[in-house]
């Protein structure tokens, strides 16, 4: 096994390094890019209303996404070939530059460009923050600090919305972006003053043609998942086109990957049993995550019929949750072991999307909340779970790349469940009304939704329609939430194949995670 550098070295970094300031300064890089999704998404009614383009606007969102998922693996292997302070700070003033840009966008159109250039940065910020995490903290250690780091998501979902309101309200929707510039600068000093790094001096090939293959086949992919079913019929020549590019893409990006001297993605990592079953339990709850998020505020202002407040605050439990179970969690991971750990987290995703299944519009946000908090202590605890076992399988050398496969993977199966999940509830949807469109005068369709979640057009609406949306929209939600009771469940059964405390495997990787 390659011996790690002295100063790479999980709590043995080089000298003159101040951990907690370093962690101070990885948790503000992380705030902001964390904070991007809820400001920004508080803020879009007010840019809509000044830029127009209102049909453009969900590529505002899809677009930082896109270039975020692409850029992941790429900036995971740059950081192990010419080490993580240099990717970083590339990757930070990218996302700096991205930001002052969006303030100053004219036209919807620049903003979304504006936004390809902020996700391009934002690839680097949160697989190097963590990968500088399992670089200076040793296995003891990691799991309290993943716990650390994910407060700060949950606490940039609470403060996102309340922020970007105020700066709507009483400055101007471009601070949104710009409020990132001073935290920006803040952690790249703080890396520079307080992280200090030696990286060996050796000839590096970088794998450009692995890249571009890999940057084809994801935006392919990327484009089809967020477009199909939405602007494109699922059966399409655009669909078609996307997904033969995107299969040709793959096929060869493994071709060359399996030649190239330095791969950007070195398949042998997913020979190693751990790493493969933690990345797709990362999809997996990628999944379960955003089919949450997206589609229970759709739930609980149009069948419930409460106020997006509420909403807000019914999905905050999430966030709650999360943080909570993974700080509380990582204290106790190594003493338990990934694999316990792992089966407390799925079996806690279980439980409540068993919640969701029996979930009823009389029985009020309170119980909508509580499904959605223990969804959140499931994710803290499944996710912090696989990162540490994920970082403590490897070495330095391909720590990066390893911790950024694990990030690419979740945020792949976000934007899977999206597309899937969204395409559940909207056929399901459509049929229900065309089963009852024989029961009212006026025409039923799943346009309607936008009359049902706004409570003033819904008045306006007749109360048989209110009455039947409201069933259709219960119906066809019970079929998302089997959706994500199967992906717990899924989940579930790929956290039983981890090895076993005591097993052959579970030794070989606690014997690593030890070195390293």
């Amino acid at each position: 096994m390659p011996q790690s550098p002295p100063s790479q070295t999980a709590g043995k970094s080089a000298s003159g390094t101040k951990r907690p300031l370093v962690l101070a300064s990885v948790m503000i890089a992380m705030f902001i890019s964390a904070i991007e999704a809820t400001i920004v998404a508080t803020a879009m009614p007010s840019i809509v209303a000044d830029l127009g383009g209102f049909s453009l606007f969900s590529w505002v969102f899809s677009g930082f996404l896109l270039m975020q998922a692409i850029f992941v693996p790429i900036y995971g292997k740059l950081a192990d070939l010419f080490g993580r302070k240099p990717v970083f700070y590339m990757g930070v003033a990218v996302f700096l530059i991205g930001s002052i840009l969006c303030g100053f966008a004219g036209s919807m159109t620049q903003l979304i460009i504006f936004r390809f250039i902020q996700g391009i940065g934002a690839g680097a910020i949160q697989p190097i923050a963590m990968t500088i995490v399992g670089d200076i903290y040793t296995i003891e250690e990691r799991g309290k600090i993943q716990g650390y780091l994910a407060s700060v998501w949950g606490f940039a979902s609470v403060v996102g919305p309340t922020l970007g309101g105020i700066f709507v309200e009483y400055v101007h929707w471009s601070w949104v972006f710009w409020v990132n510039i001073p935290l920006g600068i803040i952690s790249i000093l703080g890396l520079t003053l307080f992280l200090h790094e030696r990286v060996e001096k050796k000839p590096h090939s970088i794998d450009y043609p692995g890249s571009a293959l890999l940057f084809v086949a994801i935006s392919a992919l990327m484009v089809l998942l967020i477009q199909g079913g939405v602007h494109w019929p699922w059966v399409s020549a655009p669909v078609l086109l996307l997904t033969i590019v995107s299969l040709i893409g793959i096929v060869l990006f493994f071709l060359r990957e399996n030649r190239a001297s330095e791969p950007i993605m070195p398949l042998s990592i997913w020979k190693n049993r751990l790493i493969a079953l933690c990345n797709i339990g990362s999809l997996t709850t990628g999944i379960v995550m955003i089919g949450v998020s997206a589609f229970l505020p759709t739930f609980v202002q149009g069948v419930m019929e409460r106020t997006p407040t509420t909403a807000g605050f019914v999905l905050a439990m999430m966030s709650v949750g999360w943080p909570l179970s993974s700080t509380i969690g990582g204290r106790f991971l190594v003493r338990v072991g990934f694999r316990r750990m792992a089966l407390l987290g799925g079996f806690m995703l279980i439980i409540g999307s068993l919640f969701f299944l029996v979930l009823k519009p009389e029985q009020g946000p309170l119980m909508a909340g509580l499904a959605t908090f223990l969804i959140g202590v499931g994710m803290g605890l499944s996710t912090m779970t696989y990162l540490v076992a994920v970082q403590s399988s490897v070495d330095w050398q391909t720590r990066g790349v390893a911790t950024a496969s694990n990030m690419f993977m979740r945020i792949l199966g976000t934007t899977l469940g999206a597309s899937i999940l969204g395409g559940i509830l909207n056929s399901r949807l459509n049929a229900f009304l065309l089963g009852h469109q024989d029961k009212v005068n006026s025409r039923l369709d799943i346009s309607l939704t936008n009359q049902l979640l706004d409570p003033a057009a819904r008045r306006q609406l007749a109360p048989s329609v209110v009455r039947i949306m409201q069933d259709g929209l219960t119906n066809a939600l019970h079929s998302v939430y089997i959706g994500i009771f199967i992906l717990a469940a899924v989940t579930l059964l790929l956290v039983l194949f981890l090895p076993k405390p005591g097993s052959r495997a579970e030794k070989k990787t606690s014997a690593k995670a030890v070195h390293t």
